[in-house]
């Protein structure tokens, strides 16, 4: 699998960029602003883009690297955009031990991606994350609501087909 993170281009819309601006008017000259625009943003647009990050700096009038820090600090917000389906594999402690590396590379085989991309047709993006709350089954892994535990390498390929 080649080492190239898949670019996605901006695709934000007339209408999405009215709504973030009129999100950015309400909260312009508050303290504290950043983080309630930002939570805006991403609901409108579905992740932060730089060009999402650029209109706020400039709307809100502070630097990009402000943005940029809070956008990258917090766990709720993304850089990228999620695949309609989106795959998140558990590398907790109690998937780890139990083989979460050796699903994570099937995955990745599979759809050609590694954790933090989509797929070039959008379908899949795939992300590890530390816990999923369901370590009795471990190891774990949800596309989307639906949650898979007790994997196993071979189940990979079944569980893909089901969305595809």
């Amino acid at each position: 699998m080649p080492n190239v993170k898949t670019v996605v281009p901006y695709a934000g819309t007339e209408e999405q960029e009215e709504r973030l601006r009129e999100v950015i008017r309400t909260h312009k000259g508050q303290p504290g602003a950043t983080m309630p625009v930002l939570q805006a943003a991403q609901e409108i647009f579905g992740y932060l883009p730089e060009e999402v990050q650029i209109m706020v700096a400039e709307g809100l009038d502070i630097p990009l690297t402000e943005v940029y820090g809070v956008a990258s600090f917090y766990a709720q917000f993304t850089l990228n955009p999620k695949g309609k389906y989106q795959i998140s594999l558990c590398l907790g402690t109690a998937c780890y031990v139990k083989g979460a590396s050796d699903i994570l590379e099937a995955v990745q085989q599979r759809l050609g991606i590694k954790p933090g991309s989509i797929t070039p047709d959008g379908k899949f993006s795939l992300d590890a994350c530390r816990c999923i709350g369901a370590c009795g089954l471990a190891p774990v892994m949800m596309i989307n609501n639906d949650v898979y535990g007790r994997l196993t390498v071979d189940q990979v390929g079944s569980i893909l087909d089901k969305y595809e």
